[in-house]
């Protein structure tokens, strides 16, 4: 049986990830880039605690979209402001941790 680091709880039980993700203030917008291109940016969630490329993957397939990891943010192709809100709520972040 695994023994996760943080806790010491078994991998099974570990709730390390369910507290990292209460603690996070996350920032959804969108920019215009050059040409004219629209993205919607996601910040504020800590690398060291949540696996931004898996966060990322799942907000990708989710929304039908391409996107990208960048200094420790989220980049996705288009205007998915409030869709990406939703899916991150889906994703166990809380309402009230998203701007």
């Amino acid at each position: 049986m695994e023994i996760c680091p943080r806790c010491g709880l078994p991998k099974e039980a570990c709730v390390c990830e369910g507290i990292a993700k209460a603690k996070q203030r996350i920032k959804v917008t969108t920019v215009k880039r050059k040409y004219g291109k629209i993205i919607t940016t996601v910040t504020g969630i800590d690398p060291r605690d949540i696996d931004l490329k898996e966060v990322a993957k799942q907000l990708k397939s989710e929304l039908a979209c391409g996107g990208t990891v960048k200094n420790d943010q989220i980049e996705l192709q288009g205007d998915h402001v409030r869709k990406t809100k939703e899916k991150l709520v889906d994703l166990g972040f809380p309402r009230e941790a998203i701007d």
